[in-house]
C-alpha cells in the first residue's frame, strides 16, 4: 500500500516522478489571480493563530464545516478561535475525497513541518506547533509568500482603489517578489443591482468628473486604465453570469444608461444590450494596451437568501450555472477580432460541461501575437480538484495546444494556499508520465522538462509580459 501523501503523492509512475522532482518542483510561482490584500502583504502582518490565517475569510472550508452540520457558531460566529479550528480538524479527519484534505496536509506540511494527519484527535498537537511556528522568524505575511517561492502576485482591485498599498510594495526594496494590481471593473457592469448608482458617485470621486452619459463612463474608465496601467497593471479580471452577445447602437444603450439614472431598472433584454456594449469597450481598452482579458462565467452567486443578507457576498453560498452558452461566447470574441481588437484572453467556465466547447473556441482566434493568445483558464473553484484539473489538462490537450498553457492559480484570500500550485503540478507530471509509459508520446525527457517548466512558469511570464522586480 502507498504511504499518505509521501514524496512521490500523485506521481504514480517514474516519469512522472523525474518529471515533477527534475522540472516542476524547483519553478517559481506566479499567482496571476487571487484576493489576497496588497495593505496586509506591505504591513508584513503577522498572524496570533493558525485559524487567523487559516479559516479567516476561506468559504472553501466554511463550506465544508456547514456540509458536516457544524453550527454556523463556530464557522463565523463568536466562538473562540480555538474552537474554530478543533471543529474544523474534526471535520477535515472524515473529509474523504475532498481536495481541502489534500490541500491542507499539504499546506500543514510545507509551512509547519507537521507530517502527521489532522483529525480530533491531533487538533491541540496542530494547534500548538502551527501556533509556535507562526511566532517564530519568518513567519509574517511577507516571509510565507518567500517560503512558497512566489515571482509575481496579481491581487484583485477595483476601479475605485487608489492602489496605494501598490505604490508602497513597488517602492519597497526589501521585498523581492512583484505584487502587481488586476483591473476588476464588475460594480461598473452590474446595472441591474441596486447599489449601481451608488457605485457610480464612488467612480466619478476617483476619476474626478461627472458621469451623466455612458460615454461619460467611458472617459472615467480610461482614467482609470490609465491609472491602473501606470501601478504596473497588465490584466483585467471580470466574473459574468455568462459572455453575453447583444449588439446594438450607441443611441439604444445611451437610452438604458439614462433611464438607469432615473432610477429605472432594466429589462432583462436592456441589461444584456448595456453589459455587451460595456464588456466590448473593455475589451478594445485591453487590445489597445496589450493587456490580458480574464473572463470567469458559469456561477450562480449567493443563492441563500437569508444567509446573503445576514453574511453578504463570497461566504460560501454560490453554484455551478448551466448558463454559459458557447454561441454567445464565440459571437463575443468573433465580433472583437472582425474590429481587430481582440486581446489575450483566458475563459474559464465554472461547469464542467464546457470544457471542449471553450477548447473548441479557442482554436477559432489563435494568432501569431502569442502563444495560446486564447486560454483555456485553470480548473476554477468548485473545479481545482484532481478530477477537474485532470478534465482541464486532458481537454486542452486533446483540443488545443497544452505546451502553451498559462499554469494553475489560487484565487485564494489566504497566504498558506500556494501549495495548491504544487497540487496542480504533480497531477500535470502524473498525466504526462502516464501518457509517455503508455506510449502515447516518446520519452524524450529533454522536451517534456521544456513543457512542464513552461507550463509551470514561463508560459505566465511571457504571456503577461510580467518582468523580474
Amino acid at each position: 500500500m502507498k504511504a499518505f501523501m509521501d514524496r512521490d503523492f500523485l506521481l504514480n509512475t517514474e516519469t512522472a516522478k523525474t518529471l515533477y522532482h527534475e522540472a516542476a518542483e524547483a519553478c517559481p510561482i506566479i499567482d496571476y489571480h487571487c484576493h489576497l490584500s496588497p495593505r496586509e502583504i506591505y504591513e508584513d502582518i503577522r498572524y496570533d493563530n493558525i485559524t487567523q490565517v487559516w479559516l479567516g475569510g476561506d468559504h472553501y472550508k466554511w463550506r465544508l464545516m456547514r456540509s458536516a452540520g457544524v453550527p454556523e457558531k463556530y464557522i463565523t460566529g463568536d466562538a473562540s478561535d480555538y474552537e474554530k479550528f478543533q471543529k474544523y480538524a474534526e471535520v477535515l479527519g472524515k473529509a474523504i475525497g475532498n481536495p481541502l484534505y489534500h490541500w491542507s496536509h499539504l499546506e500543514l506540511r510545507r509551512f509547519f513541518g507537521y507530517d502527521g494527519v489532522l483529525n480530533k484527535n491531533t487538533a491541540e498537537e496542530v494547534w500548538k506547533l502551527a501556533n509556535a511556528k507562526l511566532q517564530s522568524e519568518g513567519y509574517t505575511s511577507r516571509g510565507l509568500i518567500r517560503m512558497s517561492n512566489v515571482d509575481t502576485i496579481c491581487t484583485t482591485d477595483d476601479p475605485i482603489d487608489s492602489l496605494e498599498w501598490h505604490e508602497k510594495l513597488a517602492a519597497d526594496g526589501s521585498f523581492p517578489v512583484t505584487v502587481l494590481p488586476a483591473w476588476r471593473p464588475d460594480k461598473a457592469m452590474n446595472i441591474e443591482k441596486e447599489t449601481w448608482l451608488d457605485y457610480l458617485a464612488q467612480l466619478e470621486k476617483a476619476a474626478g468628473m461627472k458621469i451623466q452619459s455612458f460615454a461619460d463612463l467611458k472617459r472615467a474608465l480610461r482614467n482609470r486604465l490609465d491609472f491602473f496601467a501606470a501601478h504596473g497593471c497588465t490584466l483585467s479580471d471580470h466574473g459574468l453570469n455568462y459572455v453575453m452577445y447583444a449588439p446594438a447602437s450607441e443611441e439604444e444603450v445611451e437610452a438604458v444608461f439614462a433611464a438607469r439614472l432615473q432610477g429605472i431598472l432594466p429589462s432583462p433584454q436592456e441589461e444584456v444590450i448595456y453589459k455587451f456594449a460595456y464588456m466590448t469597450f473593455l475589451a478594445t481598452e485591453y487590445h489597445d494596451r496589450s493587456w490580458v482579458m480574464q473572463l470567469h462565467y458559469g456561477c450562480r452567486r449567493d443563492n441563500n437568501p437569508t444567509m446573503f443578507r445576514q453574511m453578504g457576498p463570497d461566504t460560501g453560498f454560490d453554484c455551478v450555472d448551466n448558463t454559459a452558452p458557447s454561441t454567445q461566447t464565440a459571437a463575443f470574441l468573433g465580433n472583437l477580432q472582425d474590429q481587430g481588437k481582440l486581446p489575450k484572453t483566458i475563459l474559464y467556465s465554472l461547469n464542467t460541461n464546457d470544457n471542449a466547447a471553450i477548447d473548441t473556441i479557442l482554436g477559432c482566434f489563435q494568432s501569431d501575437e502569442a502563444v495560446g493568445k486564447i486560454q483555456h483558464g485553470s480548473a476554477w473553484w468548485f473545479n481545482d480538484h484532481f478530477d477537474g484539473m485532470s478534465e482541464q489538462i486532458k481537454s486542452l490537450g486533446n483540443l488545443g495546444y497544452l505546451a502553451g498553457f498559462v499554469d494553475m492559480l489560487t484565487d485564494s484570500r489566504s497566504f498558506l494556499s500556494y501549495p495548491r500550485h504544487e497540487y496542480f503540478r504533480r497531477i500535470l507530471c502524473r498525466i504526462f508520465g502516464e501518457w509517455v509509459e503508455n506510449g502515447f508520446y516518446p520519452e524524450d525527457m529533454d522536451t517534456l522538462k521544456e513543457i512542464v517548466r513552461d507550463i509551470s512558469y514561463g508560459n505566465a511570464k511571457r504571456y503577461f509580459n510580467f518582468a523580474k522586480k
